[in-house]
């Protein structure tokens, strides 16, 4: 009856999965989360939300299983990353929402820091680019903003965190403040290479070191929670943002492995080894997670703005499907896009072009072109934007591809994963459970506490995986993405009209 418990805390719902040993799903249980919009830009939740939100699908998730705690082997914890929030030690109540990731208030501090030339220094010290994507500039607006906050944080009587933190804080009784490698390299306060809080950083955006959870390895023990949640203490023994916990769950543990998770945007993660890879093409160098008494291993992540959001304005702007799953019928009843090229820039182009002023455009427009063939022209500027991105990590890492793991909402489409493949130029392959993110804390979370010993050995239970060879040739191949770089050229904010 033993079993894992995954806590998969999303920006849209809290999600709690029951794990047996061999890796099966048991059950899941999700609620949604709403999101605050304040002001144009700014994104909140509420923190009691998130909380309450996680603890009851994970009673929920455990009943459904016909499981209780004294079944429970561990817990681990994926979650949304850069999202923070600020408490009060004493009483463990947030002075403030969550500010999420996708938020935007702090850009002219952004913007003065890179006019007062800090860019490079931020870059070489975390690995990421100057942006308010992360969580830094949202501490410092907290503690601006907040009354008191700022002298009470300096006083220690104050916490800060990312949603994992939150999380561990309560279910702990306010006992640890703790965080994860992966989630802390997403807060720009934290050096990649010495993997602590960095001092320099701390000064430069003005947060005091009080105010920080310690920092834990992704696998291993952290605390118990306490016995009221689930009638037992159980241990914490798996942490990770939810990227790096997906690309755990393909098993992507070697060099040169990546995943890509297909949803509103594409989140591409490549495996680098044991030592930081500086990007020359704008992609970001993170931590992919670190196991008990193991060193460090890193990855570089590219993201790509409009995946599904795509076929979503196909739906909800054009009209021209009533469903998002419509658009592989559609596409599949023509052999081609007919000329037809999209360039969906509709909030601008992230890596590894970084043109936030770019906007999307249709092109090759004629009198015999039809709603299919622009379907199908938007399945292939998905794929051949994660085409741009695997090309700049393949030349950063200085090595070749030789498969592409797959998940995310759009990974359901053979189609897209066929064009995948073909315009790539690499198999891709999608596992039979699409649960990456929940089971690969659950592996973390069951090395930390003892249950496997080499990663390597680990196999979730289940078919096998779906694999979509290469079909074109190379010099085809070449060509249409020669065609698409001189269309995506068209289109930036630099270019000539």
């Amino acid at each position: 009856m033993s079993c894992l418990l995954a806590l998969d805390q999303g920006t849209s719902s809290s999600r709690a999965l029951v794990f047996d040993e061999q890796l099966q799903v048991l059950s899941v249980a999700q609620q949604a989360t709403q999101q605050i919009f304040p002001r144009p830009g700014w994104v909140e939740q509420d923190p009691e939300q998130i909380w309450t939100t996680q603890l009851d699908t994970a009673r929920a998730a455990l009943s459904q299983a016909g499981r209780t705690g004294a079944d429970v082997t561990a817990i681990g914890i994926a979650n949304q990353r850069e999202s923070v929030v600020l408490w009060d030690r004493s009483t463990g109540r947030p002075l403030h929402n969550a500010i999420i990731w996708q938020d935007r208030r702090t850009t002219d501090h952004v913007q003065r820091l890179r006019a007062e030339g800090h860019e490079t220094r931020i870059r070489q010290r975390t690995g990421l680019v100057l942006d308010p994507y992360f969580s830094a500039t949202k501490i410092a607006w907290l503690l601006d903003h907040v009354p008191a906050a700022r002298r009470r944080a300096e006083a220690g009587q104050l916490a800060v965190g990312t949603i994992d933190s939150w999380l561990l804080w309560k279910l702990t009784g306010g006992a640890v403040h703790a965080t994860d490698v992966t989630n802390a390299s997403r807060t720009q306060l934290f050096h990649l290479g010495d993997m602590t809080w960095d001092d320099e950083l701390l000064e430069l955006f003005t947060v005091p070191p009080a105010l920080l959870p310690e920092v834990h390895p992704s696998s291993g023990l952290v605390a118990h929670t306490e016995t009221s949640h689930f009638g037992a203490p159980l241990p914490i023994t798996g942490i990770a943002g939810d990227q790096q916990a997906a690309l755990f769950g393909h098993q992507c543990t070697s060099a040169g492995m990546a995943k890509n998770t297909y949803g509103t945007g594409c989140f591409l993660l490549m495996h680098t080894g044991h030592t930081p890879v500086a990007s020359d093409a704008g992609l970001l160098s993170t931590t992919a997670w670190q196991l008990r008494g193991a060193p460090p291993e890193y990855a570089l992540e590219g993201s790509v703005f409009t995946a599904g959001a795509a076929i979503q304005w196909l739906r909800d702007g054009l009209g021209i499907i009533d469903s998002a799953a419509q658009i592989n019928d559609l596409a599949a009843s023509v052999p081609d896009a007919g000329g037809v090229t999209l360039v969906p820039a509709f909030a601008g182009l992230g890596a590894p072009h970084w043109d936030p002023a770019a906007r999307g455009a249709i092109f090759g427009l004629t009198q015999g072109s039809t709603r299919a063939h622009l379907a199908r022209a938007t399945l292939e500027a998905i794929a051949f934007q994660v085409v741009d991105v695997l090309t700049a990590m393949q030349q950063d890492a200085r090595q070749q591809l030789t498969e592409l793991r797959v998940d995310g909402g759009a990974a359901a489409s053979d189609l897209l994963l066929q064009l995948q493949a073909d315009l790539s130029g690499v198999p891709v392959v999608r596992p039979a459970n699409t649960q990456t993110t929940a089971t690969g804390v659950a592996m973390l979370a069951g090395l930390g506490a003892g249950l496997w010993s080499d990663p390597k050995a680990l196999r979730a239970a289940g078919p096998a995986p779906r694999m979509f060879q290469p079909a074109l040739s190379d010099a085809e191949r070449g060509q249409r993405q020669a065609d698409w770089q001189q269309t995506v050229q068209r289109i930036r904010s630099g270019s000539p009209p």
